[in-house]
């Protein structure tokens, strides 16, 4: 199921049209986004259970690009992001892979939607592509094997970063540098997650003015996303509409040589297999 946020309400994406959940569930389900990420699985059974008609003919391709389209998830308790987390992109920058997830957080004022676009604050700014984790079961200490039963679905996110601020000083500021305004669009879309066989075997691209820098699969992650709940757990409770951005395959801008960096009305496009794809616009 695709569960996207069209004009300030959950609005279920299908191959014939768009559902809204709240009209077509006779108010047993709210038009809430966060609220229906709780009870994903419910709606999810309820769907399939009852057909509802579409409310609008609007195809997915359609919805992507559509202005009323809103961030996939409005306004998340916690958003973790976890760095160096793809073994090419370790090398490309000349590092170590970690061997503890590295963990910072993009703040939510930075969360966007799938079309935003982006200001661009510094001659640094870069892009990074990324597979989006939401959370959708509350829980502490969760177990490996437990751990992908606490995900609502997954998006297609991209972590913009503004290099000079990122490195600024010792130690680096990596929250700051990664949460100017819409530095963290997502979408176009949750994915629920029993539409994903293995989040960790998904091709994930960027292009940028029509080239393509990105071009991997979730399969090079260091860390997988059940360790990553599953070790975010032993710290923080995960709450209902928790995001994890999960770190960005090789190909960034500071990774080329010479570094390039992003600049205004450059298009941005991202993608994930089966999840949808991002098209943002850099602006001064």
């Amino acid at each position: 199921m695709r569960v996207a946020n069209l004009n300030g309400r959950a609005t279920i994406v299908t191959n014939a049209g768009c559902v809204d959940v709240e009209s077509a569930s006779h108010g047993a389900f709210s038009h809430e986004v966060g609220r229906v990420i709780e009870r994903l699985d419910e709606v999810v059974a309820w769907f399939e259970k009852t057909s509802p008609a579409v409310t609008e003919t609007t195809t997915p391709d359609e919805v992507m690009r559509d202005p009323r389209l809103g961030p996939a998830v409005i306004a998340p308790s916690q958003v973790f992001a976890i760095g160096v987390n793809y073994r090419a992109h370790a090398a490309e920058m000349g590092l170590t892979p970690p061997t503890t997830p590295m963990v910072f957080t993009k703040f939510p004022s930075s969360i966007t939607s799938a079309n935003a676009q982006v200001p661009i604050p510094s001659s640094t700014t870069d892009w990074e592509a990324e597979l989006v984790v939401v959370i959708g079961a509350r829980g502490r200490n969760v177990s490996l094997e437990n751990a992908l039963n606490h995900v609502a679905g997954y998006c297609v996110g991209q972590d913009f970063s503004d290099r000079e601020l990122q490195m600024r000083g010792t130690p680096a500021q990596f929250s700051l540098g990664k949460s100017h305004q819409n530095f963290a669009p997502i979408g176009p879309w949750i994915t629920s997650a029993d539409e994903i066989d293995n989040p960790n075997d998904l091709r994930i691209t960027c292009d940028i003015n029509g080239h393509r820098y990105q071009d991997s699969t979730t399969g090079d992650m260091v860390f997988s996303v059940p360790e990553l709940v599953s070790y975010l757990s032993t710290i923080c409770e995960l709450r209902p509409g928790d995001l994890i951005f999960t770190g960005s395959p090789h190909g960034v801008g500071q990774g080329q040589r010479p570094a390039v960096f992003l600049k205004p009305t450059d298009v941005i496009e991202t993608s994930i297999s089966g999840l949808g794809s991002l098209r943002n616009v850099a602006c001064a």
